[in-house]
C-alpha cells in the first residue's frame, strides 16, 4: 500500500505496471484518474493550485486506504495526488485499487475516492475570469461519502 503527495505529474502505465509486478494473484487493476477541469460551476478556470499539510495529508490518505483495506479483500493500493499550480487537462489524483476479483477492487477504489474527497486535508484555490477563489467543499462530495456510513 503506497501514498505519494508530489508536484510532479505520473505515469499511469507505470504505476500500474509496479502495481501488479511479481503478482500472480491479482484478478483485477481498478484505477481512477482525476484531471483539472477547465470549467467549474459554470466558470472558466485558467489554473488550479492544491495545498496541503505534509506528513498531516500522507497520513489522512494512509488511513482511507487502510480503512478500505479492512473492508474489502484488496491485494494492493495506491494514491498519488499531486499539489501546486496546475492547468485544465493536467492529473491530479490517481487511485490504484488491485485485487482477486472486480467487485471488491471496484468499491475499494470508489470508497477511497469518495473519502478523499471529504477526508483529505487538500485546498484549492482557482483562477477564472472574476480572479481567484478558494474552492468551497460540496454537498455532492458528502453526499457520496455517506452511503459508505455504516
Amino acid at each position: 500500500m503506497t501514498v505519494r503527495v508530489q508536484t510532479e505529474d505520473f505515469d499511469v502505465g507505470f504505476e500500474i505496471n509496479q502495481l501488479r509486478q511479481a503478482r500472480k494473484d491479482i484478478g483485477a487493476v481498478v484505477s481512477f484518474i482525476g484531471l483539472v477541469r477547465d470549467l467549474n460551476d459554470g466558470d472558466a478556470v485558467s489554473q488550479l493550485t492544491l495545498e496541503h499539510y505534509p506528513v498531516m495529508t500522507e497520513k489522512s490518505l494512509a488511513s482511507i486506504i487502510n480503512q478500505a483495506k479492512a473492508r474489502w479483500r484488496i491485494t494492493d493500493a495506491l494514491i498519488v495526488h499531486r499539489v501546486g499550480t496546475l492547468q485544465p487537462g493536467d492529473q491530479i489524483v490517481l487511485v490504484l485499487v488491485s485485487g482477486a476479483h472486480r467487485g471488491e477492487a471496484f468499491s475499494a477504489c470508489e470508497f477511497m475516492m469518495d473519502y478523499l474527497k471529504t477526508e483529505a486535508p487538500f485546498w484549492k484555490k482557482e483562477v477564472t475570469p472574476q480572479g481567484e477563489h478558494w474552492v468551497d467543499a460540496k454537498l455532492t462530495d458528502d453526499d457520496a461519502r455517506g452511503r459508505w456510513v455504516k
